[in-house]
Parts: C-alpha cells; sequence; structure tokens
C-alpha cells in the first residue's frame, strides 16, 4: 500500500492507477477504523481493480463544543488495518492540503432543505461540511465508485444527491450497516460509552425494530409509534434527539402510496451522540 499525504503526490499515483487503464473505488473515512470500515474496503474491491482510501478528520463537520479535539485518532491501527484489506493507496493529509487557503476561505457545498433537517436540525452545518469536503475528495482522487456505509443514511443520501447535482461521473455504493452480535451499530464513537452504558446501547436498533413492527404489522399509527419509541428511549436513559419515519428515496416524510420507508433515530446516552435506521417495506 502507497502512502501519501500531499494533493501533488496523490495525484501523481492516481495517475499511475489510469495509466495502468485500472477502475477506482474510493472510500473516504475519519479513521479509528472499525470491522464496517473493512466491509466498505472489501465492497469497493468488488467494484474496481484499485482501492483508494482517505483518512483525514474534517473540522468543517464538527460544530462549537463537539468532539474534533478528541475524536480517536489510530494512524498506526489503520494503516495496518487497511494493508490487511488490500487497500492501494491511502490519502492522508493535513488541514493546509485540504484547505489550502485556511477554512474560512474554502468553498462549500451544500445540499439544501435536507441538510438541515433530522441530524442537520441538530448539528448545524454539519452536513455541509461533510458535502464540501467530499466534494473536494471526488475532484482529487477522481474516482468510478465511491462505497459509503449506510448506518448514516442521511449523509449516504445527501452525497448521493450532490453528486447527482453536480454530475459529477461518480456512482455512490451503499453499504448495509455492520453490527455487534448484541445489535449496537459499529461506530468509533462508541469507545466513550463506559460499560454500563454499552450494555444498554443495543436498546436504539431494538427500539427502531419495535417502531418498524407497530407501524408495519400492527397498523397503529405514525405519530403514535415514533411517540412510543422516543418515550421508551428516555426510559433507558436516552435522550433522543429525534425519532422519524421517511421515505428511503429523498428522507421526505411518507405519503399514504409510499412503500419503502426508513426508521431514523439520533439519542445521546451519556455524553455519546448514538444514531442508527432500520429500512423496511410496507405491504401493498
Amino acid at each position: 500500500m502507497i502512502t501519501v499525504e500531499t494533493v501533488v503526490s496523490l495525484r501523481e499515483q492516481i495517475a499511475r492507477l489510469r495509466q495502468s487503464d485500472k477502475r477506482i473505488a474510493f472510500v473516504p473515512t475519519l479513521g479509528n477504523l472499525h470491522a464496517g470500515h473493512m466491509r466498505l474496503m472489501q465492497e469497493a474491491r468488488h467494484h474496481a481493480q484499485a482501492v483508494v482510501a482517505s483518512i483525514y478528520v474534517n473540522p468543517l463537520q464538527f460544530g462549537q463544543n463537539e468532539d474534533f479535539d478528541s475524536y480517536p485518532r489510530t494512524p498506526s491501527h489503520d494503516k495496518v488495518a487497511l494493508l490487511s484489506a488490500g487497500v492501494d493507496l491511502l490519502f492522508r493529509p493535513a488541514e493546509s492540503e485540504m484547505y489550502p487557503h485556511g477554512r474560512a476561505a474554502q468553498t462549500v457545498v451544500e445540499v439544501p432543505g435536507l441538510s438541515d433537517e433530522l441530524c442537520g436540525a441538530f448539528r448545524p452545518g454539519h452536513f455541509r461540511g461533510v458535502t464540501t469536503v467530499v466534494n473536494r475528495l471526488f475532484n482529487l482522487v477522481t474516482p468510478d465508485v465511491a462505497v459509503f456505509g449506510k448506518k448514516d443514511y442521511q449523509q449516504w443520501l445527501l452525497v448521493r444527491l450532490m453528486t447527482a447535482d453536480l454530475g459529477l461521473p461518480v456512482e455512490i455504493i451503499g453499504v448495509d450497516t455492520v453490527r455487534e452480535p448484541d445489535g449496537l451499530a459499529l461506530s468509533s464513537r462508541n469507545n466513550y460509552l463506559s460499560p454500563d452504558e454499552r450494555k444498554v446501547a443495543p436498546h436504539l436498533y431494538e427500539a427502531l425494530g419495535t417502531l418498524r413492527d407497530r407501524f408495519r404489522d400492527k397498523g397503529l399509527a405514525l405519530e403514535t409509534v415514533e411517540e412510543n419509541a422516543i418515550m421508551e428511549l428516555e426510559a433507558d436513559g436516552f435522550r433522543p434527539d429525534y425519532v422519524s419515519v421517511r421515505r428511503q428515496q429523498d428522507l421526505q416524510k411518507p405519503g399514504p402510496d409510499d412503500r419503502q420507508l426508513v426508521a431514523l433515530a439520533a439519542a445521546w446516552l451519556g455524553q455519546t451522540r448514538l444514531i442508527d435506521n432500520v429500512e423496511f417495506e410496507l405491504k401493498s
């Protein structure tokens, strides 16, 4: 695996891959890699002859009083993990490479509307930071395919929308959430959980499954099942930001004819913010 840290070196390596007529798949990450990231690398390999990964903790997607400074950074572990996954090229830039004129002067990219809903309503500017850095990375790496986990369903959909709106020639692949045996979605932020909180954390996924069953199988009103899920999470010690059922294709609120749905939730457990989602289909 070749590791590069500058835009100039990255472009040189991408040019070599293109000269070899290799199809390129790209997986952007914040590092602190776990089995969920490895699943993304595996999927990338299915779609291309060369896999490029990036590790960059992007300050633009962290708000005030969020965990940018304390976000876990494990470069040695990450490099070993990427080597074992057969990644061909790692881009590990400094901030000066990503934003050479500084954060405040960086041209931003934002998907209107959806960026301010759900997680966007509770983390103002977060998704603007995500789409800005992903757009810049796409222009630097020029991949044919990019792979994202669907644990952050809203992020995955926003990247798809941005890519389509800007006419970028990148196919966006979504990969289902990788979970612990007890159902907890893998996340770097799980490291923040205390032992007692870790025992409770899987209840978020359980609550979404219960919501799905009540709405899909028992025909309870949407507002009722959302409210019940919030109350049950609160009883378990969570502080929910939201629980909401939306259409899969655009995360708008479902109408009577919509069948492909997703239940999404974000909730705090102690000092840790967890997100999760469950896709489901209504019977005709």
